[in-house]
């Protein structure tokens, strides 16, 4: 008897992941903090040990990989480690391979485009592209990527604060309890949500953060006969459509600001140079950091958060489709024009593309960035 074919299940729904950010952990008990301090510089060099670890090995990283390192962690603050460690070497392979097999597709196209220009090499003035391996990674933001085991929210029942973070520390069997108060758009976020085990502590600017998240199912909306819209992407206009329409661009003021900002750092940097050279202690020495060039970097990704979404709203009967751009493997010969690829924030635009339109319930695809614009 012949088997009958199941027919596959049409998907009516898509499970996005929401963030609830920017809740700063209340300095109520600054030896709190301190104590957090003290549990990160622990923390972040077994972490580091075990992401080179798994970024060198030939086998994929493994998240129930055996305790290699010694460390005065906890053992379930150990395996928290190695869990992390193995989601950043698992995206840094990931991206690298993805680099990669783009380099040779580059190869490929070249050698065809160098045939076909035979015998008139004269005009032939495409460069060759060539391959830089990767750094391995350096963790320098003290994070926490922290389950259950070791991080866990409890509801304040008889307080003025909304919740109380209990993290493991060095000190076993002494859990650090630290206050988590809500500001309105967080609670307006969280009204009636499930949140998620997993949360996520970082430290930026001497700061402690703490990320929640929840999952939330999406009904997918967008017809199997709905007309399809290419997306190319870009630094004179973030988004161009196949319609023939624009969104965001790089160019004008932001462009001057980051002009501005590079001559200044560069300046920095000279001097730093020189001092350096004149034996001034480190500890003395001016920082080549730029707060404006942080500033600008969350202004671009404002301004390519706001062209997707006016691409999005404009197009919400449409199945989208853009191209798999991979900035990492973009190379220019010019350090100015490298420079100016990077500030433009490219590779935020893909993802940002593909939350949006999973948020609205869009359907979007991807598809090889080679010849995309075309």
């Amino acid at each position: 008897m012949r088997k009958k074919k199941r027919k596959r299940k049409k998907k009516t729904k898509q499970t996005i992941t929401r963030a609830v950010t920017h809740i700063r952990l209340i300095e109520a008990n600054p030896g709190k903090l301190e104590a957090l301090d003290q549990l990160v510089a622990v923390y972040l060099p077994l972490c580091q040990q075990y992401t080179t670890l798994f970024c060198e090995a030939e086998t994929s990283p493994d998240k129930y990989q055996e305790t290699v390192f010694k460390t005065d962690l906890s053992d379930r603050l150990h395996r928290v480690a190695i869990q992390q460690a193995a989601d950043i070497a698992k995206s840094v392979r990931t991206n690298r391979a993805n680099a990669y097999q783009a380099y040779l597709e580059d190869v490929a196209d070249y050698a065809q485009a160098k045939a076909q220009a035979e015998g008139r090499m004269s005009a032939f003035k495409r460069r060759e592209p060539t391959w830089t391996e990767w750094d391995l990674p350096v963790l320098r933001v003290p994070v926490i990527q922290a389950n259950v085991n070791v991080v866990v929210l409890e509801k304040s029942e008889d307080s003025t604060f909304d919740y109380w973070l209990r993290v493991s520390t060095l000190d076993v069997g002494n859990p650090l309890r630290v206050p988590v108060k809500l500001a309105s758009y967080h609670k307006r976020a969280l009204e009636g949500r499930t949140l998620n085990a997993s949360t996520t502590l970082h430290k930026r600017n001497g700061v402690w953060w703490l990320t929640l998240s929840f999952d939330e199912d999406v009904p997918l909306q967008t017809k199997p006969d709905a007309p399809t819209v290419g997306v190319d992407v870009g630094i004179a206009h973030f988004l161009t459509t196949s319609t023939n329409k624009a969104y965001g661009s790089f160019h004008g003021k932001m462009a001057r600001q980051h002009k501005h900002d590079r001559e200044k750092r560069r300046r920095k940097a000279k001097l730093r140079a020189y001092l350096e050279k004149k034996g001034v202690p480190k500890g003395k020495l001016p920082s080549t950091s730029s707060e404006t060039s942080q500033r600008l970097s969350r202004h671009v990704k404002q301004e390519i958060n706001r062209a997707v979404n006016a691409l999005v709203k404009d197009h919400r009967d449409a199945r989208l489709i853009y191209e798999d751009l991979n900035v990492a493997s973009m190379r220019f010969k010019a350090r100015v024009m490298n420079s100016y690829l990077y500030a433009s924030h490219l590779g935020h635009i893909p993802e940002q593309l593909a939350w949006a339109a999973a948020k609205q319930g869009m359907a979007a695809h991807t598809v090889r960035a080679a010849y995309s614009s075309q």
